[in-house]
């Protein structure tokens, strides 16, 4: 899809096919916006504005080496914009070119909330942005307010998983693993932030923005910078939930294996006993202790001498650990 600003008439905002991508007067237009273009619609604006435009590939690639780069003709910028998934994240590289003439290009393939806002903000106030550099400053301030809201939105998240660890009883592999999809997605949040705060860095020095520019990128670097010290927060909070996390779970863990062990060593002494009655010796008294009652029954002594010696010390056992206040 293409989207058309023009200065014409204050505001003109439409769709355009490829046939009319090429009868455009470049003079009247500040923005042209390429959503997932087909490539039809990726060839006639090569065409229109006598340049090659970045495959995604070719985008990722120079997100890796460089954001910013100026050429005689024009100003190229890549960042890329988080996307929030739910448990999920997803990263969309956005490039940007601004010709010297007052247009600026932009190139993405998904639908993105910040650029869709400034084209909302474009149609309802057209007499603030007048120039593709204008367009691009708003749409910056866009993307920080969005990571901005993110980054809330992240921090309520963490507040609600701190609650269940702290009311939880019973820690399991999920809480872990949520611990650690809000790690991965602080990080890549963070990195998107630093993305924008570099581009925002190179603007400041460059001579090929006009003056009046200057507060706009320092307001945008100082909140970019708040950003990213409140997303070191957050991750400093994910680890130490984490450490809690861990923690509880060993304790826990400790305490089954403490259990464990006091029954191994109540059991001790009378399975001794045991195994010592079950010795086949010829020589053993209490085999031959015997109770005979009056109406002639014989009650095998030892053998009941044998039980009551085993719950003897199992009690004394028992007994010896709570006072010693092991249990």
């Amino acid at each position: 899809m293409v989207t058309v600003y023009f200065k014409e008439d204050n505001r003109v905002v439409y769709e355009v096919t490829p046939q009319q991508l090429g009868e455009l007067d470049l003079s009247k237009v500040i923005w042209i916006d390429l959503t997932a273009p087909s490539k039809e619609e990726r060839e006639a604006a090569e065409s229109l504005l006598d340049t090659k435009l970045l495959t995604r590939q070719q985008a990722e690639e120079i997100e890796t080496t460089s954001k910013y780069w100026e050429s005689p003709d024009d100003i190229r910028i890549n960042i890329n914009y988080y996307i929030d998934k739910g448990k999920t994240y997803e990263t969309e590289p956005i490039s940007f070119i601004l010709f010297n003439r007052g247009l600026m290009v932009s190139y993405h393939q998904q639908n993105l909330t910040a650029l869709i806002d400034v084209g909302r903000r474009i149609k309802l106030n057209p007499e603030e942005n007048t120039t593709g550099s204008q367009v691009f400053f708003t749409i910056l301030e866009a993307v920080i307010d969005y990571e901005a809201d993110m980054e809330e939105l992240l921090t309520r998240e963490i507040t609600r998983l701190s609650k269940v660890i702290t009311s939880s009883t019973n820690i399991d592999k999920a809480i872990l693993h949520r611990i650690n999809e809000l790690q991965e997605k602080s990080t890549a949040l963070r990195e998107d932030v630093y993305d924008v705060e570099r581009v925002l860095s190179s603007i400041s020095r460059s001579k090929r923005f006009p003056q009046y520019s200057e507060s706009r990128v320092s307001l945008m670097a100082k909140d970019a910078d708040s950003l990213i010290n409140h997303g070191d927060i957050s991750f400093a909070r994910l680890d130490y939930l984490q450490d809690t996390a861990m923690g509880l779970i060993n304790i826990e863990q400790n305490e089954i294996v403490k259990i464990l062990s006091v029954a191994a060593v109540i059991f001790m002494p009378p399975t001794l006993i045991a195994s010592i009655y079950g010795m086949n010796f010829k020589v053993m008294p209490e085999l031959d202790w015997v109770w005979t009652m009056q109406n002639g029954w014989v009650v095998p002594a030892g053998y009941i001498f044998a039980i009551f010696l085993m719950v003897a010390v199992t009690f004394l056992t028992y007994w010896f650990f709570r006072y010693k206040k092991w249990l």
